[in-house]
């Protein structure tokens, strides 16, 4: 075992593997299932759960015990100043660079997809987009990966309302073509629009997980003569991917399980 510096006070990370014992899925329990689940005696386990109880931490029922609102003042400071796109931007940063690709976080907002942060390419010619650049959901791949999410009476919704309209040759025409193309982001867990919004420009974009929750979309923007569609599966994708976990973690979604796959819904 690595031996622990000086100053380390054993006491203090003992009360946290007992606070940290309650999940989602066990909110209540007894000293004996604390003590498993912290690697600590019974008789520990009551000491710490009685004094965390006294400080209003927990609070006891019965020979069960579970987190009270105080709890949350832990994390308050850090939640206050937590939002999405900053959580995202250093992430974003990352993939342009490996990408050399403009890179943006991007969220639903009615039956449009919002840019909330956005990293252009390295490169002196990239795309121009800026946060608060709106465009129609169904026509990009962010947005695509977003109505995916949605429950079938809210996709319904949508369906209802959209209006289609062709922004090229490419664009999609029918709402039968779009609920494909939406079953089928839902199943893979991501998207490819290419040239429906603008020639020469291709779209790629992966949900955002919070736990079982899709909080938003991540996109690489290409130029179709820098990026082969065929190639974009095994070269692109896992990169957007691997960074849309990791906003999902750095947002919350680690201990709620979020490498639940789309597909998976």
């Amino acid at each position: 075992m690595e031996e622990q510096p000086a100053y380390f006070v054993k006491s203090v990370e003992k009360a946290f593997d007992v606070l940290l014992a309650f999940t989602a899925a066990s909110p209540r329990l007894t000293v004996s299932q604390v003590a498993v689940k912290a690697d600590m005696t019974r008789a520990s386990a009551r000491r710490f759960l009685l004094t965390l109880t006294d400080l209003g931490y927990l609070r006891a029922d019965g020979p069960q015990f579970e987190l009270t609102p105080r709890s949350l003042d832990i994390g308050q400071s850090f939640l206050a100043n937590l939002t999405l796109p900053r959580v995202a931007e250093p992430h974003l940063k990352s993939l342009a660079a490996r990408l050399n690709e403009t890179t943006s976080l991007c969220i639903l907002d009615g039956t449009d997809v919002v840019y909330v942060a956005c990293v252009p390419s390295p490169r002196l010619l990239s795309v121009s987009i800026s946060v608060g650049t709106r465009f129609p959901a169904w026509a990009t791949s962010m947005g695509r990966v977003l109505l995916a999410a949605l429950s079938e009476p809210e996709l319904q919704a949508y369906f209802d309302s959209v209006h289609l309209q062709r922004f090229t040759e490419r664009s999609i025409g029918s709402v039968d073509q779009l609920r494909a193309e939406i079953d089928s982001a839902r199943v893979k867990g991501w998207s490819m629009v290419s040239q429906e919004l603008e020639e020469g420009l291709r779209g790629v974009a992966v949900p955002v997980w919070r736990g079982n929750d899709v909080v938003a979309a991540i996109n690489v923007s290409l130029q179709t003569h820098r990026a082969p569609a065929e190639a974009i599966e095994k070269t692109v994708v896992p990169l957007l991917q691997d960074a849309a976990r990791q906003i999902g973690n750095d947002f919350g979604g680690r201990q709620a399980g979020l490498s639940k796959a789309a597909g998976q819904r």
